[in-house]
């Protein structure tokens, strides 16, 4: 069992529970599922690129990814309906909060310059989406064997029903995001 499993069941979910004035433990907001994607731009033209990020991804997520496809034809990018041009991955379980433990701890701090996630990224419904630029910032892939950079988008979906709720849960997991802007009010006279 990861520390942050443990460290959601014990600590967090009550508290989130008092804090929210909620009587039922089933109506505290929890993680339901984290999607990893990585788009391949370079894998109309090279299969190799696409089996390398797939190997890459197995590694980061411990699953193994299925590939997407185009939906369309843009032949501004040469590509056709039905290629395939990236791989992604659901975690959940288990899976999902040991994933989350190595990113928070572990692959975020090694990002240069990193200053906190934006706490903006919400989506209105409780889910929260961000990009990294290189996939090198995870221990599992060794920076010497890679042939190409690629960034990856992450997805956090919740069972929150609002922006607010999801916001407080990730903080308590211990999501590194910026600090909020307090809002001004403009008085105009």
């Amino acid at each position: 069992m990861s520390l942050l499993t443990k460290k959601y069941k014990t600590d967090i979910v009550p508290s989130l529970q008092k804090e929210m004035n909620l009587d039922n433990i089933m109506k505290v907001p929890r993680l339901e599922k984290v999607i990893l994607n990585v788009g391949i731009g370079s894998a109309v033209s090279d299969a190799k690129s696409l089996e390398t990020a797939a190997e890459e991804l197995t590694a980061i997520s411990g699953q193994r990814p299925v590939k997407t496809y185009a939906r369309k034809s843009i032949a501004g990018f040469k590509l056709r309906e039905g290629v395939a041009i990236g791989v992604m991955v659901s975690l959940r379980g288990f899976q999902m909060l040991a994933f989350l433990d190595r990113l928070i701890h572990t692959a975020l701090p090694r990002v240069r310059d990193f200053r906190g996630l934006n706490p903006k990224a919400f989506d209105g419904r409780g889910n929260y989406n961000f990009s990294i630029k290189e996939q090198i910032i995870f221990s599992e892939i060794d920076v010497d064997s890679v042939d190409s950079y690629h960034g990856m988008n992450i997805s956090i979906v919740s069972t929150s029903e609002d922006d607010e709720e999801a916001y407080t849960l990730l903080k308590r997991i211990g999501m590194p995001f910026r600090e909020r802007k307090a809002k001004t009010s403009s008085k105009s006279s």
